[in-house]
């Protein structure tokens, strides 16, 4: 009985982590909004009439660590934007004004203090009709 506990255990422990983008990242998502520390409409494209795009990152066991979001459009990058996590369960986020001019490929980096890329997300933000 103890070891069919213990077995589930683990199966369910390896198949929450195997979902999630990186063994640190148990979220990383575009949204319209966060609130209360939630991403609010999650967005998987957009397009220019949105003014304004949030990236929302869920960290886990990264306590004492530094992260950061590196923005990128027209592989130049935009803004990189430094959280220091202060718990095992961290929650960032950061955003970016888009503009008409800046329509295409958008990527956020989540790095780590060492400059090692934890994961890449890319969204295309469309030119909206006039």
């Amino acid at each position: 009985m103890m070891m069919n506990v213990i077995f589930l255990l683990m199966a369910l422990t390896s198949t929450s982590w195997a979902n999630w983008p990186d063994e640190h990242i148990s979220q990383a998502v575009f949204s319209r909004s966060v609130v209360d520390r939630q991403p609010v409409e999650i967005i998987t494209k957009a397009n220019d009439s949105l003014g304004k795009i949030y990236f929302f990152t869920n960290i886990r066991h990264l306590a004492g660590h530094r992260i950061s979001h590196r923005w990128i459009y027209q592989d130049e990058v935009k803004a990189t934007i430094s959280f220091k996590v202060k718990g095992d369960r961290w929650r960032v986020w950061s955003s970016k004004n888009i503009w008409r001019a800046r329509a295409g490929l958008w990527t956020v980096e989540v790095v780590d203090q060492h400059d090692k890329v934890l994961l890449i997300k890319t969204i295309n933000v469309e030119k909206s009709a006039l």
